[in-house]
């Protein structure tokens, strides 16, 4: 009951273009963007086995005991994210699906939508964005909640896990006068 759950969903922009694969560490609410240029499984697999590299074993696991999604196309493929590209050796994971049309399974992650949807509205192409202007989520995860008593996501998760931990997967913190949860934060 203690293990930190990671919940993953995919965000589409435009149909056939470019989307996101989000990741919300449940606990401290942060959530994690990365551009992908189609929606496949393999696009998914790579992102994990980036993570994976870049943060070592050890803190990969800390940080990814268990995955919860949903069954979705590009999620299909667990013993390649649980396991490595090559689908074999140890274990660096666990995923679990939600059961068929029970999104509310992951509530967490689709609420952790709405901000994105404040920034990228629905039908949006993302197919100009780059992964830079999707780390600009670090002003979704600068804003700070109630339900963490007034801190943000990126402090919970620095308390918790470390800010070293944090720099690697790109986190920053915003100031909260410089936090901007609109469309205008990607005006170029």
């Amino acid at each position: 009951p203690d293990t930190a759950v990671v919940q993953m969903d995919s965000v589409i922009g435009s149909k056939g273009g470019k989307v996101l694969l989000t990741i919300y560490f449940v606990n401290v609410s942060l959530m994690l963007g990365f551009l992908r240029e189609a929606n496949t499984s393999k696009s998914v697999i790579d992102i994990y086995d980036e993570l994976y590299h870049r943060l070592g074993g050890q803190d990969f696991r800390k940080l990814f005991p268990v995955i919860l999604t949903d069954n979705g196309s590009e999620f299909s493929n667990p013993k390649c994210i649980e396991n490595g590209p090559d689908g074999k050796g140890f274990q660096r994971t666990r995923i679990y699906y939600c059961n068929p049309s029970a999104p509310y399974q992951k509530a967490e992650i689709e609420v952790g939508h709405e901000f994105i949807r404040r920034i990228l509205p629905k039908g949006r192409s993302f197919d100009e964005l780059t992964q830079a202007d999707v780390e600009l989520m670090n002003h979704i995860n600068s804003y700070r909640r109630k339900k963490l008593n007034g801190k943000s996501p990126y402090e919970a998760f620095s308390f918790y896990y470390g800010e070293d931990l944090a720099e690697r997967l790109r986190c920053h913190e915003v100031a909260a006068k410089d936090i901007n949860l609109t469309a205008r934060l990607l005006k170029k």
